[in-house]
């Protein structure tokens, strides 16, 4: 049967056109259910893969509002606000219609996923029913009624139809279709047209067997709604269509919110738009924040400029008093203002309405209410920029000490705290199994296993290079290839090789693992890669990009085992002047698989003379000249305190922590990978000037270097002993170029104080911006600043960086070893991917981070109070954040604490110094302090730091 729809539109052009749609109706799409007899059990249902259909005799927990066999349909809203509830394992046998699958794709991307993958769960038995092609259950909107209406209708027509179809069904017992919305509206049409229908409350408090499941219910109601009793605290949220007006004509800016972790009554909003680009809007206080939460996309109206604030210096937590006090969190409010310079004032802004809510499940911990059998309680997130969330529970004595995952539901504007429910208990706070799988959590890292899906992509074992790949790639297995590692590495994605050659001149090799020979295009394996788009290295784990047949075994360039490679081959000079550059698919067999301190023995050796160690020492003395011309040119030499853990055998508990230690041979293995991926960018740049994959480091804009600059004044202009500001008198840092900079760090030498230098280039790294993947047909600045190079990609780790397979391809395609495809050469499906790269290695980096903090807290936990000299990186207003070298460890040094006499501070932002009673605390000062973990918060457990020396 066909049928058509007919609407109109108007074109860019400003033409009114009528579009019809023809629209094909049938008779033959099966119900799903598994006892009936009337459907065809090969016709199709629906989309999203609704093969495993309805039970035969639904099973599921009891209900002793329906005890009979019964299945449920729930309408949009349900579905969108209670999925934690629809995902639970005792929620079984639900039919999902297409009019509300079409609408949650339009309004929930993550919860549309979410809904697919329980329908392709075999256990669940939800099935996709196709409504709107079934002749049926299709109807057409009437004159006069909304879509809404129209999808409700349908809705309910479906529920009618299923009602009326399963009596059919020759059973002694007939099976029955509950209707669950929390439309008052919806229910009772659904009624009056004898359906039996349910909240989702009403149903989940029915099931006898799993009462705490209502725990799960989110608690949904309109915003206008929500105001039941007490002191209205936040402004209303002007309406989404007048924001947008209000944006058009630049009455309003839209940005995105990102909440300060170090103050929860600041934030600031980065506006969007080029010509706003990169602009800050300071946002201060309860009232202007406005319940907005961190990522949201919100608008925000500029205060009148003698309202104006500079970002505050001053250090505040969140300490639960009671959601109540208010009048508190203004006391707070008039710390920040203080008065300052004007060249300090930055735009100023407050939240009015919010555009896009970007809420996900929140990692956390439960802060039971002191009220005896209270249902109402705080709710605590691992992450500072959140607020805390008010849940009700009736399991809160079991939840204490637990970590536990919690989401949003909405914020009342008279409700200090947004209001939320539980999803999940993920374990006791503290395990380490727990608090690893927290950081993944709450830094979005894809960790499940990979399904089997997946797996079926990868290669068949026992797995051997056949004669077809032999065919065309170059047999390079007779060279003297090694590989250079951190110890326990399995991942091995390089290796190199140098040898004389017979005119004089050298042959370098860098040999790439062939990751994209295994991974094709558009296949699950692809893009299961493509989502994680990195490895994630923890202190004990390492999270794999790839499955780990490929990762630590046909990819891994493992010794004396035959492996594809990818390998870029110069000719130089011993100027290291490269004079040929080739690019080959190859066969290699690396002739040994080194730790950097092995490489390092073998080159400093004096009996050694064997082919690798010759090989090693050729590519050390090349890499020295080419780190030499690299930092003439103007690249920068940074550091970072890195650490490095000693685990015990048995307990996988940190048993010993200690500096990073770095070699020449990691400046080697870098040099050559840093060259590799300069003369890739530049060859898939000259074939695919519009599609290349590349990445850039930003120049930092001048205010950046502002902390930095004011650091090395306030250390030379400190009026001490003589000598002490003789050591300083070249103590100038230039920020004009990165030439300049890195010539000013490289003078920046005091014989007094010999850690000086690394402490201002601990301070520089923390002056850059972020670098990013970029699509070249989409942007004009190509320059990496930080290496002071024109044109860079990656091409040397495609084991762990899925952007490292797309340059693969793409060379590939340059040198006429593969073929293309759509997607490698559309810009802006590229774009979009380099976003989600970009997201994926920040990710990676925060949890890298946590995980050390976390193997930190263990490491102190046994010690006591531990005595250490330690500098000052940089000074607040009422605190100062110190970096322990012995340690690698950086914490903050309180001055104002609870229960205790706050001591006079006073804070000095041109020489950024504090004055502790009569102590002046500057920049760069040498000081003793105690570190003691403080676990008196299980949530936020930390390192506390104590000052010792100069006593204040």
């Amino acid at each position: 049967m066909l049928t058509s729809r007919t609407f109109v539109k108007r074109t860019r052009a400003g033409a009114v056109v009528k579009v019809v749609r023809e629209h094909y109706l049938r008779d033959d799409i099966a119900c799903g259910a598994a006892a009936c007899r009337l459907c065809a059990p090969a016709a199709p249902g629906g989309g999203c893969g609704s093969a495993p259909g309805l039970e035969a005799r639904p099973s599921g927990a009891a209900s002793s509002l329906c005890p009979g066999p019964h299945f449920l349909l729930p309408d949009t809203n349900l579905l969108l606000h209670q999925i934690d509830i629809l995902e639970d394992p005792v929620i079984k046998n639900v039919i999902v219609l297409q009019t509300v699958l079409q609408e949650v794709r339009n309004r929930s991307a993550p919860v549309y996923k979410r809904i697919r993958d329980v329908i392709q769960n075999p256990e669940k038995h939800f099935y996709s029913f196709t409504n709107e092609h079934h002749r049926e259950t299709y109807i057409e909107q009437e004159r006069g009624e909304t879509s809404n209406d129209r999808n409700d209708r349908a809705i309910r027509v479906a529920v009618k139809w299923y009602n009326e179809h399963l009596k059919k069904i020759e059973d002694e017992e007939k099976i029955q279709v509950i209707f669950l919305t929390n439309d008052r509206t919806n229910k009772e049409k659904a009624l009056e047209e004898g359906i039996t229908a349910y909240t989702c409350e009403e149903y989940i408090k029915s099931l006898t067997a799993k009462p705490e499941l209502v725990d799960r219910l989110a608690c949904v109601s309109d915003e206008g709604k929500e105001i039941e009793s007490g002191k209205i605290i936040f402004p209303e949220h002007i309406p989404l269509s007048k924001l947008q007006q209000g944006i058009k004509s630049g009455i309003y800016l839209q940005g995105t919110f990102r909440a300060n972790r170090e103050n929860y009554l600041e934030a600031t909003v980065w506006v969007h738009g080029d010509a706003e680009e990169n602009k800050e809007v300071i946002v201060q206080g309860l009232k202007h924040l406005n319940r907005a939460i961190h990522e949201d996309v919100v608008a925000v109206e500029l205060l009148a400029k003698d309202e104006w604030v500079a970002p505050s210096s001053v250090v505040l937590q969140d300490d639960g008093q009671n959601e109540e006090d208010i009048e508190n969190e203004e006391e707070k409010e008039n710390i920040l203002k203080t008065s300052i310079s004007k060249d300090m004032l930055r735009p100023t802004g407050r939240v009015v309405g919010i555009i896009k809510r970007n809420w996900r499940p929140y990692c956390g911990m439960l802060s039971k209410s002191q009220i005896k059998e209270a249902r109402r309680h705080l709710f605590t997130p691992a992450d500072r920029r959140i607020p805390r969330i008010r849940i009700e529970t009736r399991q809160a004595d079991t939840l204490e000490g637990q970590r536990i995952i919690v989401a949003i539901d909405g914020w009342p504007r008279n409700s200090r705290y947004p209001n939320g429910h539980f999803v999940k208990n993920l374990g006791s706070a503290g395990d380490k199994e727990t608090e690893t799988e927290v950081l993944l959590l709450e830094h979005d890292v894809p960790h499940q296993a990979f399904s089997q899906a997946v797996l079926s992509f990868l290669p068949k074992m026992p797995w051997s290079i056949s004669e077809e790949d032999m065919k065309h790639r170059e047999d390079l297995r007779h060279l003297n290839i090694c590989s250079v590692d951190p110890p326990g590495c399995t991942d091995i994605d390089d290796a190199l090789h140098c040898r004389e050659i017979g005119n004089g001149n050298l042959e370098v090799g860098v040999h790439i693992a062939d990751v994209s020979h295994f991974i094709r295009p558009g296949n699950a394996l692809d893009e299961e890669s493509v989502k994680r788009g990195t490895t994630v290295y923890l202190c004990e784990k390492r999270i794999d990009m790839v499955p780990e047949l490929l990762s630590s075994n046909l990819c891994s360039l493992r010794s004396n085992v035959d492996r594809l490679a990818f390998s870029c081959i110069w000719e130089m000079n011993n100027k290291a002047e490269i004079l040929k550059t080739r690019f080959t698919k190859s066969i290699i067999n690396s002739k040994a698989s080194l730790t950097y301190a092995e490489a390092q023995m073998r080159i400093d050796s004096a009996t050694m003379n064997d082919d690798i160690t010759i090989s090693l020492r050729g590519l050390n003395k090349l890499a020295k000249i080419l780190k030499k011309k690299r930092i003439d040119n103007g690249a920068l030499t940074l550091a970072s305190p890195e650490v490095r853990f000693h685990m015990d055998s048995e307990t996988h508990d940190p048993i010993d922590l200690q500096n990073k230690e770095l070699k020449e041979t990691n400046s080697m293995v870098e040099e050559f990978m840093l060259l590799a991926n300069i003369s890739v960018a530049q060859k898939i740049y000259d074939e695919f000037p519009e599609f290349a994959l590349l990445r850039k480091h930003p120049a930092p804009p001048p205010s950046n270097y502002d902390i930095l600059v004011k650091a090395a004044k306030s250390k030379a202009i400190i009026p001490d002993l003589f000598l002490f500001l003789l050591s300083f008198q070249n103590l100038e840092i230039k920020t004009d170029s990165a030439k300049a900079l890195a010539k000013s760090l490289d003078k920046a030498e005091s014989p007094t104080f010999p850690y000086l230098n690394t402490l201002l280039r601990i301070l520089t790294t923390r002056c850059m911006m972020q670098a990013v993947y970029f699509c070249s047909g989409m942007d004009n600045d190509f320059h990496h600043y930080g290496l002071a190079s024109p044109i860079y990609t990656h091409f040397t780790s495609p084991i762990r960086r899925y952007a490292d397979i797309i340059v693969h391809r793409l060379l590939a395609v340059a040198i006429g070893a593969d073929s293309t495809y759509p997607e490698l050469t559309d810009k802006h499906k590229l774009a979009e991917m380099c976003k989600n790269l970009n997201y994926r290695h920040k990710m990676a980096q925060y949890a890298q981070r946590a995980s050390v903090a976390f193997h930190t807290q263990l490491f102190f936990k046994t010690k006591g109070v531990v005595n250490e000299d330690a500098y000052i990186l940089f000074v607040r207003k009422n605190a100062i954040v110190v970096l322990i070298p012995k340690y690698g460890l950086e914490g903050t040094v309180f001055f104002e604490e609870k229960d205790k006499p706050t001591p006079k501070l006073e804070y000095n932002s041109e020489v950024l110094s504090l004055t502790v009673e009569d102590t002046t605390l500057h920049v760069f000062d040498k000081v003793k302090v105690n570190i003691i973990l403080d676990d008196s918060n299980i949530q936020h457990q930390k390192m506390r730091m104590v000052l010792v020396e100069p006593k204040v």
